[in-house]
């Protein structure tokens, strides 16, 4: 993705891992080989394999600038993680991640502010790192920002059945030592991060995947972003808007979610930036008869 500017605010995505091919029913158990094959040909061999029909995910942060502060939202998978039910995350033991945000110019000491839309396993990955068999802050000098309401309903999960591992482990390997370190922040869902509606940066409900779930909204200039989390996965969903992610916590509300940001994202000058569409991954969603249709930037 080219960087993107927003009067003085700038946005950078950092890859952890490009391209992933999942079985279109592992992401959306209601769809059907006839639907991949109706849009196999539009989406294209970037979005959907030409010989097996896998659909590509990528995980990815994005990087904002912002009046001398660098925010990252989301942080992927991480390395070391013990992941048996995920077995292309488990114990991952990537450079690319922490080497791609040294390529946009950052160290991770170099972080003010670490925003999660979630708290599903590959939105906090890099939120910790081993070191000397402890986990600890990825990036020490940043304050984390999770959703009260998402906090709380994972905090519940893990006090009532300490024995389940909450999100695959990721709640106690990746969030709770954030909390027990002193650098978490919980917020309401709908709050602001930094100036107001006219410029800069804040987050909205969007739950429905998760309890807590949060979009991330960045207005700079004449330009507006949104950062959709887990409300889009792959552009599929575009054209078939009545699919459900294995993944929805109450698919019905999720669904409410993703009908009402692309009513306000089409045919507008709105970008949507989702953590999983891969390269070009920026774009504008397109309103055509039958849904919708993600147009990339680089198309």
């Amino acid at each position: 993705m080219k960087q993107l500017r927003l009067g003085e605010i700038t946005i950078d995505r950092v890859v952890e891992m490009e391209q992933f091919w999942a079985d279109a029913a592992w992401l959306y158990p209601n769809i059907s080989h006839d639907v991949v094959a109706r849009h196999k040909s539009a989406l294209g061999p970037k979005l959907v394999h030409p010989e097996t029909s896998q659909l590509c995910i990528s995980f990815h942060s994005y990087l904002i600038r912002s009046k001398g502060k660098n925010i990252l939202v989301d942080t992927c998978n991480g390395n070391h993680k013990e992941r048996p039910r995920a077995a292309w995350q488990h114990m991952l033991k990537s450079r690319e991640y922490l080497a791609n945000l040294a390529a946009v110019g950052l160290r991770p000491e170099d972080i003010d502010l670490v925003l999660c839309t979630h708290l599903h396993t590959d939105h906090v990955g890099w939120n910790t790192q081993l070191v000397s068999g402890k986990w600890v802050p990825t990036f020490p000098n940043a304050r984390y920002l999770f959703s009260r309401q998402e906090f709380d309903h994972f905090m519940a999960l893990h006090t009532s059945q300490p024995a389940l591992p909450v999100s695959q482990g990721s709640f106690a390997d990746s969030v709770l030592p954030i909390v027990e370190s002193g650098l978490a922040e919980l917020v309401d869902m709908d709050h602001f991060v930094d100036g107001d509606l006219s410029h800069g940066i804040w987050i909205e409900d969007a739950s429905g995947h998760t309890p807590g779930h949060v979009s991330v909204h960045v207005k700079g200039g004449d330009s507006e972003a949104i950062m959709t989390g887990d409300v889009f996965h792959h552009p599929i969903v575009f054209n078939e808007p009545s699919l459900v992610n294995t993944g929805d916590w109450r698919p019905d509300r999720a669904m409410r979610t993703r009908q009402r940001l692309m009513a306000r994202c089409a045919d507008s000058p709105v970008t949507l930036l989702s953590m999983h569409f891969p390269a070009p991954t920026a774009g504008r969603l397109i309103s055509k008869a039958a849904g919708f249709r993600f147009q990339f930037f680089d198309e």
